[in-house]
Formats: C-alpha cells, sequence, structure tokens
C-alpha cells in the first residue's frame, strides 16, 4: 500500500472508532405506555417526562404506546423496549411470565400510594349495590386492565355474582368506552378507574361500588439497559417532585399526582394472588 493509501486508512479507521460511540450514544431510548388511553393523549401526558429524563440521561427518549396490553406485556418481557409504564395486574403478569425486572419507581395520587376504581352506573338507575347486579349487563374495558377487569370481577365473584350470574358482560377496550357506554344505556353498569369516572361524573354517572386499595402503576426497564442508567432514572423519578418544572411533568401524567415513591415486588404481593383467582375463573 502506498504512503497516502495508508494515510487514507488510518484517517478513514480513527474516523470511524471515533464517530461510532456518538451515534450510538445518540440512539433513542423507548418509553413504552400501555393503551389505556387513546394514543394521541398518552404522547401528550408522557412526552414531558420523556424529554426530562432525556435530559438526566443525555439521550434521546421516544413515547412508544402499545397496540395492547399483551403486546405492551410482551415487549418489555422480551426486552424490546427499555422503559415501560405499566398498570398493577399487567405487571403481575409480567412477573409469572418473564420474572423479575428491575423497578424505578410507582405514582403516589393525592398523597396516597394506591389506585382506585369503581363500578358505575347511571344517576337514574335503580342498582344500588354488587348483589343487585345479577341478571344485567355489565362492561368492562381490557382484559388485562387492574381497574375495569381484574380486581372489579374479583369483586363482583366475592359478593356473589361470578360474571355467569351476568345477563351479558363485555370488554369494550378502554376505561372511556366503558364509561361512555354506560352512559349510553348500552350497559347497566361498569368498572373504571376513578380518574375517568371523576372526568364522566357531571354528564350522569355515580358509583355503586370502590376498589379496595391497590399499589399504583409503576416504571420498569429492561433487564438489559445498563445499571448506571438504571439508577439515573430511578434518581431523576424520585426526585422529579422537588424540580421546578416537576409539578409540570407530574401533573400532565395525572392531574392528582403527588410524586413518585420507591417500588418494590413486595407491594404486589396481594394483587398477584387475586390475578391468579381471576384467571383460574376464566
Amino acid at each position: 500500500m502506498k504512503p497516502l493509501q495508508k494515510l487514507f486508512a488510518a484517517l478513514i479507521l480513527l474516523f470511524t472508532t471515533t464517530i461510532q460511540p456518538v451515534i450510538a450514544a445518540t440512539e433513542p431510548l423507548i418509553l413504552a405506555v400501555h393503551p389505556y388511553l387513546p394514543e394521541a393523549e398518552i404522547q401528550k401526558r408522557f412526552t414531558p417526562l420523556a424529554e426530562y429524563l432525556s435530559l438526566t440521561l443525555g439521550q434521546p427518549i421516544v413515547v412508544r404506546v402499545g397496540r395492547n396490553y399483551d403486546d405492551h406485556i410482551d415487549a418489555i418481557g422480551t426486552d424490546q423496549v427499555d422503559i415501560a409504564f405499566m398498570g398493577p395486574a399487567p405487571y403481575t403478569k409480567l412477573l409469572d411470565k418473564y420474572g423479575s425486572k428491575p423497578l424505578l419507581a410507582r405514582f403516589e395520587v393525592n398523597n396516597s400510594p394506591n389506585l382506585y376504581g369503581v363500578i358505575i352506573t347511571r344517576n337514574e338507575s335503580p342498582i344500588k349495590n354488587l348483589k343487585q347486579l345479577q341478571g344485567k349487563h355489565f362492561a368492562f374495558g381490557d382484559k388485562e386492565s387492574t381497574m375495569s377487569h381484574i380486581v372489579p370481577r374479583f369483586m363482583l365473584a366475592e359478593a356473589g355474582i361470578p360474571v355467569s350470574a351476568l345477563s351479558e358482560y363485555k370488554f369494550l377496550g378502554s376505561h372511556h368506552n366503558v364509561a361512555i357506554a354506560v352512559l349510553a344505556g348500552d350497559f347497566d353498569a361498569g368498572a373504571v378507574k376513578r380518574e375517568v369516572f371523576v372526568e364522566f361524573e357531571s354528564k350522569g354517572l355515580r358509583v355503586i361500588a370502590v376498589t379496595p386499595a391497590t399499589p399504583d402503576h409503576l416504571f420498569i426497564t429492561s433487564s438489559t439497559l445498563p445499571t448506571t442508567k438504571v439508577k439515573k432514572l430511578r434518581q431523576a423519578l424520585l426526585q422529579l417532585k422537588d424540580e421546578p418544572n416537576g409539578k409540570t411533568i407530574m401533573s400532565a401524567m395525572h392531574k392528582e399526582l403527588t410524586a413518585l415513591i420507591p417500588a418494590h415486588e413486595r407491594d404486589y404481593e396481594q394483587l398477584r394472588t387475586i390475578v391468579h383467582k381471576v384467571g383460574s375463573e376464566r
């Protein structure tokens, strides 16, 4: 090889070895969210958080909404995404199917670490309690939803109303669909998260029953994400409430979100038992 060719080859080698880490460092991480709301609404709610975490890591983070709950569970379970925001029941199913993942933080809403859902009906309905749902038409959201299926279905069974005692039950895909269907009179009652009930209450809904306290939604990471990044993400989430724009970012995700607090696998053991019981009845 001629001297000039050697020099050119050396320059190419130097360029590629120095530029590749820079390119790799700028590849975006994926923050995956389960489809509990319309996709546009989820993007609006979680993009401010993604931007905040991007600054923390010095790496872009993009929001991806799962096609359905199973898709979301499999995406983080098989490490196809880097960070995931999960409902409590899907998280317990993830544990059963894929094992433990690094935990980052969980929601604290109105200074409470627990999530609540409600079973609703129309204001003019004569239904006052769960036992009166026998022979009625009932609307669930997604099959994998904590508050629009798993826990409410457990409550119905505990009240002596297994789904076989209903005249009809259907899965409508989302909390909003349930609220709208009950308002329209298509169903006698349905199950939604409290946040959605509050949104629709003034339109003519009321509560029949409130779910027991359940550990709230949480953030987890892929098993392949470097430990240093996991620690930075966890610290950034736990200190979010104290950041200058922290309240704005939190209220975008949930209007009543007061903090992100430490999450532990043991917090979800009781719910895991409920999920197993409901699963055995299907």
